[in-house]
Formats: structure tokens, C-alpha cells, sequence
């Protein structure tokens, strides 16, 4: 029992780590392949170079982003068949359909379109280029949804059967598992936490720059976006968050009983900002509540009846046997509010942004940098008003860059550890899913080496990062701005069209450039 319970202690631990690094690239690739999309768009249809030097510096932190994002993320596939082989056998007919998906079809329009849109800046066509962006963009949407699809079954099952003679899940309704509402409301929230995210880190890099008055036109176009974002798809995560709630306290009452550490049932029920004291032992002793709350957060109705822990874990243990049904519960409620705090931090942030940036007094070079700043006259009134901001504007906006990262990470621990003792919720236990033939020691060594490697690439992550942030827009050559596709007919045109004398033989030689 004890060497059992090693393996599950080992194997969740790995999991986690290697989970939670992996995640803190998903949110950051979605939102920035439509971002870097959007910028690009407005290039295309204005011409005005401040865009296209927007889009060359922030997709090539995309592609930064997006290359640690595949390598990290290779290790959660083979962990299924290292450490998860009793849980991979369980669900494999109906778990594999999802990630099949996601794999054959939404990760080969990422990776093709990916190599055509580094590739091709001076092949394609502007219009053709652009799509692969925003092909790439659709493919890490496609790619987050069948994901979700399938980590929703795990939270709620739905559309199988128990086959009697193997006792394993059998699909029995594709369309259900990827379309059920756990599905739909866990993407909308992924989803709109991802541009949130994405928002800050553009956001906090402006900041960078603009505080050292560099780059001041590509730098004021993207904070302005970046707020906007930030604004928008914060109150996106406020209201999927509030879907999301409301839907588990349905399916899994247990895990948001745990995260509110409300112990006994209560009609109407309260919802505490902070709590003070041991929350595992029976949350008593409350600095912050707001009466009522917690009820309309469940059942959109300020005096309803909200079960609590100790209601919850009778009725499982008289559904599904005897046991303990609580999970960690310290974790979940603090990691419930961490989740929400330092999330709804970014979105404060943008909205003051735009507040304070209405009137434009936020930029005030007292030199010029490049041919992109803007004019050197500014009134004198303007130019206090924008060094003042500076005092505090850019070091919060710095600083803020790393918000949603913490909110993503803790509202992924929140998930999946208020979802304990289960794998899958209410049909295998996760002591019951690990390897049985992979022994402690083994776990403990690829746990460590995992460990090891990934320490290496957050730090190949960090310096690559700094290094072209800090750098800023690339300056732009004639060959950034030309336009293949009109260059190749006006060429043919004046030169009697392709071949020998006119003029595309020669340009055919040329490598394909690398955008970067």
C-alpha cells in the first residue's frame, strides 16, 4: 500500500510539473497567432510600416513561444504510456478520438502554415501570407479545443459505455464528447484567458520600451491594442469563468464546495474574499465575506442552498462506496482565488491603460529615436504628464506581464486537483490508474531528469525572450516592403513575361528568407 501510494504521490507530481510548465506556452501561442494576425492585417490593407515592424517583433517572440510550446508539450503524450498505462488503457477508445484530432488535423495546420509564413515574406503574395497567419492562429484554436474536449470528459463523462467483458470506456457518441457544455464553456474560458494573456505580455514589453522612449510609434500602436485586448477579453474571463463555476457546482459540487472551504451546507451562502486561519480544518475564521455571493455564483440566485463539504462527501461515499471524496483543500481554495485575483489584475491594469492613454499624454520623448517616433513638438503641459506617468505606468505595466501566467497556472492546479481521488470523475480512481510495472525509482528518475531539462529550457526561454525584446523592431529593407505577387507581374509585364529574358529565372535562384 505504501509503495502504491508512492507511485501516485510520484506520478502526479511529475504530471503536474511537466503540465504546468507546458501550459505557461499554450495561452501565450493562442493569443499571440492572432494578435501578430491582427497587426499584420492592418499593414496589408493600410501599408503603414510601424505595422509591418509590429508584426516582424512580436511574431518572432511567437515563434520563440510557439517552438518551446511543441518541445515541452511532446512529454505529456508519452507520460500516458510511462506513468498513466492502467488510466490510458481505461479511457483510450474515447480519450484517443480528441487527441487524434487535435494531432492529424489542427497541429498540421499549424506546423505547414507556420513554415509558409516564415518562409514566405518575400514569396507569397501580401493577401496569401496573411492567411497563413491566420490559418496558424485557427490551428491553435482547433488545437486548445479538442484538448479541452478531451480533458472535459475527464471532468464530466459523457457519451460511452462500460464495456462488461474488458471494463473499458467505449466512445459511443463522438459529436457529444467534443460538444458537450463542460466543452463548450471550458474553450470559451481557455480561450478568452489565453488574449488576456497575451494582452499583458505585449502590454508589459511596450512598457519596456516606451519607458526608455525607443520605438515609440510600433510600441504606443501595440500597448494601445494590448489594452484593448485586455479589457475586452478580461470581461470574456470574468463571465466564461462565471459559466464555468456554475456548470461544475452542477457536476462536480464537491470541488467548489473545496473551493470556498464551505464545510457544512448553507442557504443563502457566502463567498469569502480571504480567509484567515486553517481552511482544512474548518474555515472559520473569515476576514472578507460578501453575503450571499457564493449562492448567486452557484445558482445565479442570491439566497439558493449550497451543499457544503462534509453534505458532499456523504452522498459520494453512499454513491460510489466508502472513502474520502475531499481533495486538498487548502489548494483548491487558495488556488481558486489566486486564479482570479492575479487574472483580474491584468484586466484592472488594462483599464486603467486605457484610461489614463485617452488623451494621448502618455508619450513624451524628449528625443527623437528613429524614424518611427512621433513629433518632436509637444507641449510642455503634455510631456509632465507623461513623464509623471512614467513613474509608475511602466513599471506596473512591466510587472503585470506576468499576471495571467500565475492565473493560468493556478486555475489548471484548481481544475484538475478540486477533481481528486478522481482520474475521471466518478469512474476511475486515480490510484487506480498508474503503471503497475514501473516502479518508484524509476518514476523518481524521470521526475528528476523532466525536472532538470526543463529548468535548462526556462532559461534558453528567458535569454532568447530578453535578448529580441529588448532589441525591439527590426529595421525594414526595400525587400520587407515589396509585394511578390504584383512585383512578379509588373515584371512580367515590362520584361515579356517568365523565362529566359524576363527577369523570374533569375529571382527562382534566390533561397527561400527566413522571415526572422
Amino acid at each position: 500500500m505504501q509503495l502504491a501510494l508512492a507511485q501516485v504521490d510520484v506520478a502526479r507530481w511529475q504530471f503536474g510539473i511537466t503540465t504546468v510548465y507546458h501550459f505557461l506556452f499554450v495561452p501565450l501561442t493562442i493569443g499571440l497567432s492572432s494578435l501578430v494576425a491582427v497587426l499584420q492585417t492592418a499593414w496589408v490593407r493600410t501599408g503603414k510600416e510601424h505595422y509591418l515592424k509590429a508584426t516582424k517583433f512580436w511574431g518572432k517572440l511567437f515563434l520563440i513561444n510557439i517552438a518551446m510550446g511543441v518541445v515541452t508539450g511532446i512529454v505529456q503524450e508519452f507520460q500516458f504510456g510511462m506513468n498513466w498505462s492502467d488510466y490510458s488503457r481505461f479511457v483510450g477508445d474515447v480519450f484517443g478520438a480528441p487527441l487524434a484530432f487535435e494531432s492529424l488535423f489542427a497541429f498540421f495546420f499549424e506546423s505547414t502554415f507556420i513554415g509558409l509564413w516564415i518562409f514566405g515574406w518575400d514569396r507569397l503574395p501580401r493577401k496569401v501570407h496573411l492567411a497563413c497567419i491566420w490559418i496558424v492562429a485557427l490551428g491553435t484554436v482547433l488545437s486548445a479545443s479538442f484538448i479541452l474536449a478531451a480533458n472535459s470528459w475527464m471532468q464530466h463523462p459523457v457519451g460511452y459505455r462500460i464495456n462488461e467483458k474488458t471494463g473499458r470506456a467505449e466512445m459511443t457518441d463522438f459529436w457529444q464528447v467534443i460538444s458537450q457544455n463542460t466543452t463548450l464553456v471550458q474553450i470559451f474560458h481557455t480561450l478568452t484567458a489565453s488574449f488576456l494573456t497575451a494582452a499583458a505580455f505585449i502590454a508589459g514589453i511596450a512598457c519596456y520600451h516606451l519607458a526608455r522612449k525607443q520605438h515609440i510609434r510600433v510600441m504606443r500602436t501595440s500597448l494601445r491594442l494590448a489594452l484593448v485586448v485586455a479589457v475586452v477579453f478580461g470581461i470574456g474571463t470574468a463571465i466564461s469563468g462565471d459559466r464555468l463555476g456554475k456548470v461544475m457546482y452542477d457536476q462536480q459540487p464537491m470541488k467548489m464546495a473545496a473551493a470556498e472551504a464551505l464545510w457544512d451546507t448553507e442557504k443563502p451562502a457566502p463567498f469569502s474574499v480571504f480567509a484567515y486561519g486553517d481552511v482544512e480544518k474548518g474555515h472559520n475564521k473569515v476576514a472578507i465575506e460578501v453575503p450571499g455571493l457564493l449562492s448567486f455564483l452557484a445558482k445565479d440566485d442570491f439566497s439558493s442552498s449550497v451543499p457544503g463539504i462534509n453534505d458532499v462527501n456523504k452522498a459520494e461515499q453512499a454513491k460510489y462506496g466508502p472513502g474520502d471524496y475531499r481533495p486538498v483543500i487548502a489548494v483548491t481554495y487558495w488556488g481558486f482565488r489566486w486564479m482570479i485575483g492575479f487574472g483580474m489584475t491584468s484586466f484592472a491594469f488594462g483599464a486603467a491603460g486605457l484610461w489614463l492613454t485617452r488623451k494621448k499624454l502618455w508619450v513624451a520623448p524628449e528625443h527623437r529615436t528613429g524614424a518611427d517616433d512621433v513629433p518632436r513638438p509637444m507641449l510642455t503641459r503634455n510631456r509632465r504628464l507623461g513623464d509623471g506617468l512614467g513613474k509608475w505606468f511602466w513599471r506596473v505595466g512591466l510587472l503585470t506581464m506576468a499576471f495571467p501566467l500565475i492565473a493560468n497556472s493556478w486555475g489548471w492546479i484548481f481544475t484538475e486537483m478540486g477533481r481528486q481521488p478522481w482520474a475521471v470523475y466518478g469512474l476511475l480512481r486515480t490510484s487506480s490508474a498508474v503503471s503497475p510495472g514501473v516502479s518508484v525509482g524509476e518514476m523518481l528518475t524521470s521526475l528528476i531528469l523532466l525536472t532538470l531539462l526543463y529548468a535548462v529550457l526556462a532559461v534558453v526561454e528567458v535569454r532568447l525572450l530578453l535578448k529580441y525584446a529588448k532589441a525591439g523592431p527590426p529595421e525594414l529593407t526595400p525587400a520587407d516592403l515589396r509585394d511578390p505577387g504584383k512585383d512578379d507581374e509588373d515584371d512580367e509585364d515590362a520584361k515579356g513575361g517568365p523565362g529566359p529574358g524576363g527577369g523570374s529565372d533569375a529571382e527562382s535562384d534566390k533561397p527561400l528568407a527566413f522571415a526572422y
